[in-house]
């Protein structure tokens, strides 16, 4: 067990002095176009693809490579105070990754994950496919179906995912579908979609409040056929674990939780990268700005949100670097990748709406990026766990109750 520590080794300052210049030099002149035009950024996920910030390479050195768990942090972090939008642009990719290395076996691992980026003469996408219309933290509402055809040994999947990042457009989707619904949530199974699997298409496309250069869709499955093989993990492990559970014995994690309880310190990193930006726009403009004959950080109204914001950015990367060590440890106690991920959101959204309190009402307008980055804010209170479903984790890991 490596040892917690705060302190940056010589590579990671490196590091997070290369994203932050690309997310400086690269994101942040190009987000307000296409916040504006709210699609998928193809050209700029090519220059990320060029330098080897996207690909599968990158995030393989970043989630195993690392024994601290901070490179990702890092990483995550600058480039989601360069922007959200194209930082979810990038990172989308990850999802669908990190479910195929939750789920899969080390050949499944080494077939898929690199197509869920390609490279950078043909960039391809990754979509994790969990949430539904009427489920999305209620993991024991999923609806959609896998059925095995055992005379070709084809799995057959109907349904509708909803919320999906890069869905639809993705080369590659993973998706979590119930094998065995009298089983509820340990009745789920995670199945790789080849590219271009005849059924599978884009449902309606969400025009979202915020992250609007990253593209979110339904995604249909009409009778889609897949191999034996696309089961993550295989059919005899899963056979054996539904076994398990049939007998009241205790089974392997649910699909989508295996994943989001990987993802989770990282999204409070994404959501600290916002906080961040917010507060340092807003404590340049302060001393740059006068009202009454001083700067208006003279205001102790003004210098009293800064010093909150400053605290709070500072608590929130605290649990999050230390959620990000202890997940690599497998030393979670208290859910303290939960713990990380609710307050960093909470962070974000208060520091993004303080930032507009403190410009006013130029903060309101969109000349100024602040208004982007709240509306960019709120959806890490949302998703890959809302923040009352965070709160229901942590309520239970401390109690050792079933709280409902």
């Amino acid at each position: 067990m490596s040892d917690f520590s705060l302190q940056l080794n010589e590579d990671q300052l490196q590091l997070q002095k290369w994203v932050h210049e690309f997310a400086e030099n690269v994101m942040r002149p190009q987000a307000e176009e296409w916040d504006e035009k709210e699609e998928f950024p193809w050209s700029f996920v090519q220059e990320a693809a060029e330098i080897g910030l996207y690909g599968w390479e990158f995030m393989a050195e970043m989630m195993f490579n690392d024994p601290t768990g901070q490179s990702m942090m890092i990483s995550l972090e600058e480039m989601f105070w360069g922007d959200a939008g194209l930082g979810m642009a990038v990172m989308g990719s990850g999802l669908a990754a990190a479910g195929i290395a939750a789920s899969g076996t080390s050949e499944q691992v080494m077939e898929w994950v690199p197509q869920c980026y390609g490279d950078a003469q043909n960039v391809q996408l990754g979509a994790f496919c969990a949430s539904e219309p009427d489920a999305g933290s209620d993991v024991n509402g999923y609806r959609l179906r896998a059925k095995y055809d055992e005379a070709s040994d084809e799995w057959v999947l109907n349904g509708t995912k909803a919320w999906i990042t890069n869905g639809g457009i993705a080369n590659i989707h993973v998706v979590v579908a119930v094998v065995d619904s009298d089983l509820g949530s340990k009745g789920h199974a995670s199945f790789v979609i080849p590219p271009n699997t005849p059924g599978l298409s884009q449902g309606q496309k969400y025009k979202k409040h915020g992250i609007r250069a990253s593209h979110t869709a339904e995604v249909v499955l009409d009778d889609v056929r897949i191999p034996g093989s696309c089961l993550l993990g295989g059919k005899d492990k899963l056979d054996e674990r539904l076994a398990r559970v049939r007998e009241g014995k205790s089974g392997n994690s649910q699909a989508a939780m295996q994943t989001f309880e990987a993802t989770r310190p990282a999204v409070g990193a994404q959501a600290l990268g916002i906080a961040r930006a917010a507060y340092e726009y807003s404590l340049e403009y302060a001393k740059e700005r006068h009202a009454f004959g001083r700067p208006i950080i003279m205001n102790q109204s003004i210098a009293f949100m800064l010093a909150d914001m400053a605290t709070e950015i500072d608590a929130a990367r605290l649990l999050v670097r230390r959620a990000a060590w202890l997940g690599k440890q497998k030393a979670f106690v208290n859910a303290e990748g939960s713990m990380a991920k609710l307050k960093a959101g909470r962070v974000a959204v208060h520091s993004t709406e303080r930032a507009i309190q403190i410009l006013g009402g130029y903060g309101y307008t969109r000349e100024y990026p602040v208004e982007r980055w709240h509306r960019d804010a709120k959806i890490f209170d949302i998703f890959e766990g809302t923040e009352q479903i965070q709160q229901l984790v942590i309520s239970r890991a401390i109690s050792g109750l079933r709280i409902q």
